[in-house]
């Protein structure tokens, strides 16, 4: 077992035998260690041609991955570009020597992308200049010289006959039909012909490049061409996929015709792949499953449910009953039936989009993580050892992405979605349906400080209650945060902010404030601050009376705010952070704190200090003391989206990558905070 694997079970192994007596030891700072939860989006898997048990996998963030067992345990390898937005789906390894790697990258919504080169396996990577900035969708290199590279680009086809260092145009400059290319395959055996998938048809060259033929007939126009296939004993035989369905040509993409037996020609096959031991086996990787034929495409059988969205496949060819998928939320699946049933295998891969966070009020070890944008495969994720492993608990969710996770006073467990509020009960969610738009304005404007007489007024009206008309079994908000104060609950909401005081099975429209979208809410004691990017409302009676908070100047977009139990708000954003002692009349920037692009900041109040985390390429966490004013900080060695104290130590959720344990306390640096 190598040394990462090694040092990733003694440390879990330490965390779970002294979780709550680690001792603070002065040391270097080190990069904290991923523990999940496990899967995300995959996007492509390249094998070793000597250990068919060693690959590669990349993925939507500029993260690859490699696993020496076949896919039962992966770890991270490395950060190619230093940046998270790097889509990896074309990993190319040398036939003839393994260290030798190149991978292509793009950019969703972008035309920026770049080639890497790695000399070592994977552990290092250099950009190529001539492909710098570049959006790399394909790279093939020739079955019968792997020094031949050929990429597919937005701007057309790029060839190399060097393994990557060196690059050229082959197909026509600034042509106004060869781009946007899709798709790549080369001969078996002539690397002169190269096939060339784009947004609208196939192409063909048999020449290297100086002449191109576009590849139509048979083909709906104006196909967006995914996949190219070669058969490798039979070259004449070529599949192509598109989103008009999957074609077949039996003499060299001079015709094509349509393979039957997959419904629905709307439906993108993204990837075709053969088994190398039997030709007539084909896989169909689409965004509505894997369709495998037996028969060279002649009949077809889906193997997965309709909600699996292939990026790739993989056939072992030492053992081509070991398939495996790389899919979007459900990371990688595998089958050693051939493919005719499959299962997770996510050990050690994590691509998750934490947004949410809480520990249990009883159990500190026990903590609840919210995601977004994995549906069915995402939800809720619980772990009872601090963040070193994880089980789905989203039963009840219906896929919904959660914006928000609260514990009520007796322990119940509350997740705020994009279309309400959830209450844990058991194993199962279920939506609250009991949420009142009664509002007593009245009372309310008459309970306001001086302060809230413009955002109470406005949401006033003279001296008798106001019921929104809304249904309250039609509860169908955003749900952006949710607070806890003693034994009330406060939720910010697109739709306003409630109330609880009946541990999140009922709620009320709390009174004094905008009917508005609030984005953020922090509670402690009676005290309660409500915001959105542009203001804040503070109370210090449990949201009964309200005044506004007059922000930062400087503060351009507020971007997450806390108040301690001495009445401080804390609010940040791009400009960094601000302290005021005196609800908004003075503010101090924090100048011991040279952090910007704040997204996180929360009050954990056992050991009475405040804890920050920024954006962008910031890898450092900040801890302000209150009763002095120090500033701790560690270098964590990852992007966070906020980090939360778990006994003595700490857990981080990054931006994409799951949750990031600290290995063991390190003392940091101390500056005096002006």
């Amino acid at each position: 077992m190598d040394r990462d694997l090694n040092r990733r079970n003694r440390v879990r192994t330490i965390l779970v035998t002294f979780f709550l007596v680690l001792s603070c030891l002065r040391l270097q700072a080190v990069n904290w260690l991923p523990f999940g939860p496990d899967g995300g989006d995959a996007r492509a898997f390249a094998a070793d041609p000597h250990d068919h048990s060693h690959l590669y996998l990349g993925t939507a963030t500029g993260w690859i991955y490699e696993t020496h067992d076949g896919g039962a345990n992966w770890k991270r390898l490395a950060s190619i570009g230093k940046r998270d937005d790097l889509a990896l789906d074309s990993i190319v390894i040398d036939a003839s020597n393994s260290k030798h790697m190149v991978i292509g990258a793009w950019v969703l919504g972008s035309v920026d992308g770049g080639l890497f080169i790695s000399h070592d396996g994977g552990v290092s990577w250099q950009s190529n200049a001539e492909m710098r900035g570049q959006s790399i969708r394909a790279l093939s290199a020739a079955p019968s010289d792997p020094k031949i590279l050929v990429a597919g680009t937005l701007k057309g086809v790029y060839r190399s006959t060097d393994g990557g260092e060196h690059w050229k145009l082959i197909s026509p400059e600034g042509s106004q039909e060869l781009h946007e290319v899709e798709s790549i395959a080369i001969d078996p055996v002539d690397p002169e012909a190269i096939y060339a998938g784009t947004w609208h048809l196939p192409w063909k060259t048999t020449d290297g490049g100086k002449s191109w033929t576009n590849i139509k007939q048979g083909i709906i126009d104006d196909s967006d061409v995914f996949s190219i296939i070669v058969d490798p004993k039979d070259p004449k035989v070529v599949y192509a996929s598109a989103c008009s369905g999957i074609y077949k040509s039996q003499n060299g993409g001079e015709r094509f015709l349509k393979v039957q037996g997959i419904p629905s020609t709307a439906r993108r096959t993204r990837v075709l792949m053969q088994d190398p031991q039997n030709l007539n086996i084909v896989f169909a990787g689409t965004t509505e499953g894997l369709f495998r034929t037996g028969d060279s495409g002649a009949n077809w059988i889906r193997t997965t449910g309709p909600e699996v969205i292939v990026n790739d496949v993989y056939v072992d060819p030492g053992n081509t009953n070991r398939v495996m998928l790389a899919t979007d939320r459900g990371g990688v699946l595998v089958s050693n039936d051939g493919g005719k049933s499959f299962l997770p295998s996510n050990s050690g891969f994590s691509a998750r989009q934490i947004t949410a966070y809480v520990a249990d009020l009883a159990r500190p070890a026990v903590i609840y993580v919210g995601v977004v944008n994995d549906k069915a495969w995402g939800g809720v994720f619980v772990s009872d050892n601090g963040g070193l492993t994880w089980s789905q608990k989203s039963a009840g969710l219906n896929g919904l992405d959660v914006f928000s996770l609260g514990q009520a006073s007796d322990g119940t467990v509350l997740a705020g979605t994009g279309h309400g509020l959830y209450r844990l009960q058991g194993e199962v969610w279920s939506p609250v349906s009991d949420v009142s738009f009664a509002e007593d304005v009245g009372a309310a404007a008459s309970r306001a400080g001086k302060k809230s007489a413009g955002p109470a007024k406005k949401a006033a009206s003279a001296g008798k209650a106001r019921v929104v008309p809304e249904s309250a079994k039609g509860f169908d908000m955003s749900v952006n945060a949710i607070a806890r104060s003693g034994d009330v609950l406060y939720a910010a909401t697109s739709a306003g902010l409630l109330r609880s005081a009946t541990a999140g099975g009922s709620w009320k429209l709390v009174g004094g404030l905008n009917r508005q979208g609030w984005g953020s809410v922090s509670a402690t004691r009676s005290i309660v601050v409500a915001a959105t990017m542009q203001s804040a409302m503070f109370s210090s009676d449990g949201g009964h009376r309200w005044e506004e908070v007059r922000l930062p100047g400087v503060l351009k977009q507020l971007s997450s705010i806390a108040v301690d139990d001495t009445g401080g708000i804390w609010v940040g954003g791009r400009e960094g952070v601000f302290v005021s002692e005196d609800r908004g009349m003075t503010w101090q920037p924090l100048t011991g704190l040279d952090i910007r692009d704040v997204n996180s900041i929360f009050y954990d109040e056992a050991s009475q200090r405040i804890l920050i985390t920024a954006d962008s390429k910031n890898t450092i966490v900040f801890a302000v003391h209150l009763p002095d004013r120090s500033v701790r900080y560690w270098n964590v060695g990852w992007s966070l989206r906020m980090v939360r104290p778990v006994g003595d130590h700490f857990v981080g959720a990054t931006l994409f990558d799951g949750i990031v344990i600290q290995p063991q306390m390190v003392d940091s640096s101390k500056v005096a905070a002006q």
